[in-house]
């Protein structure tokens, strides 16, 4: 593609200069905000759509990514007559400092490290809008079209073409340096820059992720079927089925099991952020205290986490969740006064569920309450499934 048909015809022609402004952003990246940054060609990703179908027909999406797939296979269609994309990446911690301990009385939940600092879809936002001064600068009629994780495009095939990492089994991508510890967003430019090489390396033989996966939703190498991922599951509204409930654990928000497991992220953690950091208190908080939390609390205290974007409800769900997984006596007045006057369907269908985790006669008395008052079907089939179990449980 010449500079005329990327609109920069004024500019100084030729591939050294375009060069020379790459070496000086890589030189100026940190003070930028930017741990790695990588280069790419703008053309279109084809080997990548019949991938994506594939995951389509299969019912493998989440449902929250880009609708049109033609969008997320062509730039073009995000910013006409692009020539480079750009991919930065931002280094998270994956170690807290004293973790709180989980005790009988004060169970803890945890969110995943993706949200133990600041709302990384700021802070990213923030990188690439330096960023994109700092072009402008130099290149006044440059065009830019930047995006972070809600953007058309898909950020992983864009790091690896960018030479930020390779795309690891766990559908990760994993930087030499930095390992799968990294937020990711993309900038669509006219601006001609000389593409870096991607990164050869690779899992090899190992199959860790996929073996550790909760859920079983790694069906294959760098192959995951959105549905039965935890990460996914955590954020999603409404009931979730038992045999997932069982498989949350105490996580709230978000699950990092296929990366805590990857023999490439072994004794990497960065906290050369301080503004993604965590603090303790809040991303492993005790579960009773979130239960009672109004939707202004919820906002004050975890506002500013990417935690935060689907409100309070699927979190103070899997609150629910994990107060039934540890099987703690103490939470059963809250869990029935939940099942009993909590307005949120999903809520009481759950703590039904949790409370026949737990078991005891108060918990079955609660039940055969609860039954008798539910108008909701969707409660009563959790409420009869429940008594079940209880009665099961007492004939044991």
């Amino acid at each position: 593609m010449t500079t005329a048909e990327t609109g920069l015809a004024r500019l100084p022609a030729g591939e050294s200069r375009w060069a020379e402004l790459k070496r000086e952003i890589k030189e100026a990246a940190a003070e930028l905000g930017i741990d790695d940054i990588g280069f790419a060609s703008a053309d279109p990703f084809l080997s990548l759509k019949s991938i994506l179908q594939d995951r389509r027909d299969k019912g493998y999406e989440s449902g929250f990514e880009e609708p049109d797939l033609d969008k997320r296979v062509y730039p073009e269609l995000s910013l006409e007559q692009p020539a480079s994309l750009i991919s930065i990446a931002v280094a998270y911690p994956s170690k807290m400092e004293n973790p709180p301990k989980s005790a009988p009385g004060e169970r803890r939940g945890i969110l995943a490290r993706a949200a133990w600092g600041r709302d990384y879809h700021q802070v990213l936002r923030e990188a690439m809008e330096k960023l994109e001064n700092f072009i402008r600068e130099r290149v006044p009629e440059a065009r830019i079209e930047s995006m972070v994780d809600t953007g058309a495009l898909v950020d992983r095939a864009v790091a690896e073409r960018a030479g930020i990492g390779f795309k690891g089994k766990n559908c990760a991508i994993i930087s030499p340096k930095w390992g799968s510890w990294i937020y990711l967003g993309e900038l669509i430019t006219n601006v001609p820059f000389p593409p870096d090489t991607p990164v050869e390396e690779d899992c090899g033989e190992c199959t860790k992720c996929i073996d550790a996966c909760p859920t079983g939703a790694l069906v294959g190498p760098g192959e995951l079927n959105a549905q039965r991922c935890i990460s996914f599951l955590t954020q999603t509204k409404g009931f979730v089925e038992e045999e997932f409930m069982v498989k949350i654990g105490n996580r709230l928000y978000g699950c990092d099991t296929c990366q805590v497991v990857c023999p490439k992220n072994k004794g990497k953690s960065w906290n050369h952020r301080p503004e993604l950091q965590p603090d303790p208190e809040k991303v492993k908080p005790l579960l009773l205290p979130l239960l009672d939390l109004s939707n202004r609390e919820f906002k004050e205290r975890f506002g500013d986490s990417a935690a935060a974007w689907r409100g309070k409800k699927p979190i103070q769900r899997n609150a629910v969740i994990a107060l039934g997984n540890f099987k703690d006596p103490t939470s059963v007045p809250k869990l029935i006064d939940i099942l009993l006057h909590d307005p949120r369907p999903e809520l009481r269908g759950t703590a039904a569920w949790s409370l026949s985790q737990i078991g005891g006669m108060e918990a079955e008395d609660a039940i055969r309450r609860a039954l008798d008052a539910e108008q909701d079907e969707e409660v009563q089939v959790r409420l009869r499934a429940a008594k079940q179990k209880l009665q099961a449980s007492i004939g044991d």
